[in-house]
């Protein structure tokens, strides 16, 4: 699905934390040197196309002046010598002038990588040990995959068939169908043509009614403005086509009145009545992202690309994780972290990051996994289950926060 296009999730307020702030300081230090390589680009450019048009200006006519001479059958004369002295001499010194200015541009490029080093680590793969992650071969894997996935989903659908050439990925047609199927209706829409998505949604209405979605309705409702559109040569086309409204009238009544009384004002001119908001082209823009976003829920799939997500959930945790990487050195404790799925301290990321309900063992102080599920008490209270394994005394189970005393066999797994 192309972002460029149509964004499938409008993005949130953003708070920045210190060390974010610090981070797109040291960025915006970096371009700044960056602009400066490319101005003096530019204007290198220019300067040595001028002098160079200058230059072949200079030699053609000398050239001229030399054919004359070797027709007329004269000899050289002493003025003509002394331009062609003063020709190479001026060739010499634009060489010279350009190479110079090339040379000083050689020097801003190099400060640029200085500018780097100065605001960035050179190393940041040392933020973890090599023991937390898989082996070297899934790892290039999973980011492959992500790539892949990404491209897909940005509707770059020949650069990833070149990744997967490139590097061998073996990639099932039914993990590229969705991203094509989708990729088609939304180039579809953006053309304004209604067509592909109305046939999808139509196909997989009872799946959208499931999901409480009003794509359907939104691109009938799309339909029938264009004809509103129309003027009054579409008015008997606009009356046919409401009766697609008709299983959608006990949800959306509103909506349809407001349609259905538009057309009192067609023959005066939509544009310049009460109506005049249905004509608004953001319809478009809203149905791109309404089909994107249901689409997306009913085939499984993330509306935002995750490789997106993760770097940028990326660049505001690696400061973080640099920071504590240098204070577990200092103290010489960096074997603290070892575990794959979990950080070894909360980094928070923001409201837009929140996927799913997390719980916290009021007990252990660590976030439940898999492995350590959180378990409801019969008494009502919720622990993580390695703590339920330590309060056990003798085959029984007292609550820590009530005096109940409980068979740890009648705790119960909950999933939030």
């Amino acid at each position: 699905m192309r972002s460029v296009h149509s964004p499938f999730v409008p993005p949130g307020p953003t708070r920045w934390g210190p060390d974010t702030v610090a981070a797109m300081e040291q960025c915006a230090s970096v371009e700044r040197e960056v602009d400066k390589v490319l101005q003096k680009f530019l204007t290198y450019g220019q300067h040595c196309e001028q002098s160079l048009e200058e230059l072949l200006h200079y030699v053609g006519q000398l050239r001229a002046d030399l054919a004359s001479t070797a027709v007329q059958g004269t000899p050289l004369s002493a003025t003509l010598s002394l331009v062609m002295s003063q020709c190479c001499r001026k060739i010499k010194d634009t060489v010279q002038k350009l190479a110079l200015d090339h040379k000083d541009i050689h020097s801003s490029v190099s400060r640029v990588g200085k500018a780097i080093d100065r605001n960035f680590d050179s190393e940041i793969c040392g933020v973890v040990s090599d023991a937390v992650w898989d082996s070297r071969e899934k790892q290039q894997q999973t980011l492959q995959m992500a790539i892949l996935e990404h491209l897909y989903q940005q509707g770059m659908l020949s650069v990833a068939e070149e990744l997967c050439q490139e590097s061998t990925l073996n990639v099932d047609l039914d993990f590229k169908q969705p991203f094509l199927e989708l990729n088609r209706i939304l180039e579809a829409l953006h053309e304004q043509d209604l067509g592909p998505a109305l046939e999808w949604a139509v196909s997989h209405r009872q799946r959208l009614l499931e999901l409480n979605s009003s794509l359907e309705f939104k691109l009938h409702r799309l339909q029938f403005i264009r004809f509103l559109a129309g003027g009054p040569e579409k008015q008997l086309e606009a009356l046919s086509y409401a009766r697609h409204f008709q299983p959608f009238a006990h949800v959306h009544q509103r909506e349809i009145q407001v349609m259905m009384g538009s057309l009192v004002y067609l023959q005066l001119g939509l544009e310049k009545s009460p109506y005049c908001h249905l004509l608004d082209n953001s319809h478009w823009a809203e149905i791109c992202e309404t089909f994107t976003r249901d689409a997306c829920s009913l085939l499984g799939l993330s509306v935002e690309s995750p490789l997106s997500v993760s770097f940028a959930s990326g660049c505001v945790a690696l400061p973080v994780l640099m920071n504590i990487k240098a204070v577990m050195e200092q103290r010489q404790c960096s074997g603290v972290w070892s575990h794959k799925d979990e950080l070894p301290i909360e980094i928070e990321l923001g409201m837009k990051c929140w996927y799913h309900s997390v719980f916290a063992c009021p007990i252990l102080r660590q976030q439940t996994s898999d492995s350590n599920p959180p378990i409801k008490l019969i008494c009502g209270h919720v622990i993580s289950r390695d703590a339920l394994n330590k309060l056990i005394n003798g085959g029984k189970l007292k609550c820590p926060y009530c005096p109940m005393e409980q068979n740890p066999a009648d705790g119960k797994r909950i999933i939030f």
